[in-house]
């Protein structure tokens, strides 16, 4: 089996803004993220320029499997391609700034 590459941090970052693009255009999810992660929808854009946010964005896709799989087919990328990325945010690891 062939192992997904580790994207950039740039790559893993427009992930994150496309997977926050995936959420927000699904009512459900989008009601899930804000009150998992307790930010309003009024200040998502200010959220968003926040360290560990996107990572935020990425760790709520890979924790259900069915949202994951359903963003990996709409972005057409494989499903670990998500914790990779996730990995190379700030705060989506604890070794993220010794990998950058």
């Amino acid at each position: 089996m062939r192992e997904t590459p580790m994207p950039s941090p740039e790559d893993a970052e427009t992930l994150a803004i496309r997977a926050l693009t995936f959420v927000a255009a699904d009512t459900t999810l989008f009601t899930r993220f804000l009150a998992l992660s307790g930010i309003e929808a009024a200040q998502i854009r200010r959220a968003a320029s926040e360290p560990g946010f996107l990572a935020g964005v990425l760790a709520f896709i890979a924790a259900h499997e069915p949202t994951l799989m359903a963003f990996a087919a709409d972005a057409g990328i494989d499903p670990a391609t998500v914790t990779r990325a996730l990995a190379r945010l700030p705060a989506g690891d604890q070794a993220w700034d010794v990998q950058t």
